[in-house]
């Protein structure tokens, strides 16, 4: 439903628990399915599984090391609700990623198809936190500040700094897994290009 600009309603207390937990649940298990098939990602999520794969440590643990110092950016430009309820999310995607796998095992999926689901999960996923005023930090943040200050949109913002990290990434890993990375990483941020609004969709 579209609120007008005229008459903005704030979410509830309760309404933001679910929108931010439904989204917290959406990326982790898209970034499950990532990485049961061996692929990458962009933004800070890309940061850290490359960084995972590279040092040995769990993907949770770098993604939430990775995303600290955005945690400054985010208060002094987007404030604190912004950002208690990013470093919550971000915190809570970090052990949901952890424990995914103790409880969901893929023994068949194919890269192609993992990429798109992981892309399809994602992309929602983000756009619930957005709508609730939260992110998944690091680069979504500065991504999201882009946008309100320029009105470029956050997805394209998303795409050059996924352009970056995988033309780093070909240097690093085997040309197939980079290009069904980017597959996934192209349907995360075009669902968030159509989709996400600020002008049509205000409450917070």
């Amino acid at each position: 439903m579209q609120v007008s600009s005229k008459d903005p309603k704030k979410h509830t207390l309760w309404e933001d628990i679910q929108g931010l937990g439904l989204g917290v649940f959406l990326c982790s298990l898209g970034l499950h399915i990532l990485t049961s098939v061996g692929l990458l990602t962009g933004q800070t999520a890309g940061l850290a599984v490359i960084a995972s794969y590279l040092t040995g440590y769990s993907f949770g643990v770098m993604f939430f090391l990775i995303n600290l110092p955005f945690y400054v950016l985010a208060y002094r430009r987007l404030g604190l609700e912004f950002t208690v309820k990013s470093l919550i999310s971000v915190t809570l995607l970090s052990v949901l990623t952890e424990t995914l796998p103790l409880g969901m095992q893929f023994e068949t999926l194919d890269p192609a198809l993992g990429a798109v689901s992981f892309g399809a999960m994602v992309g929602i996923g983000l756009l619930a936190m957005f709508r609730h005023n939260g992110s998944m930090g690091g680069l979504g943040v500065v991504a999201l500040l882009v946008q309100d200050s320029t009105g470029f949109k956050a997805g394209w913002v998303q795409l050059i700094a996924d352009a970056m990290i995988f033309g780093t990434a070909f240097w690093l890993f085997p040309t197939p897994v980079v290009l069904y990375s980017l597959l996934g990483a192209v349907v995360l941020n075009l669902v968030i290009t159509f989709n996400h609004r600020r002008d049509r969709y205000i409450a917070i």
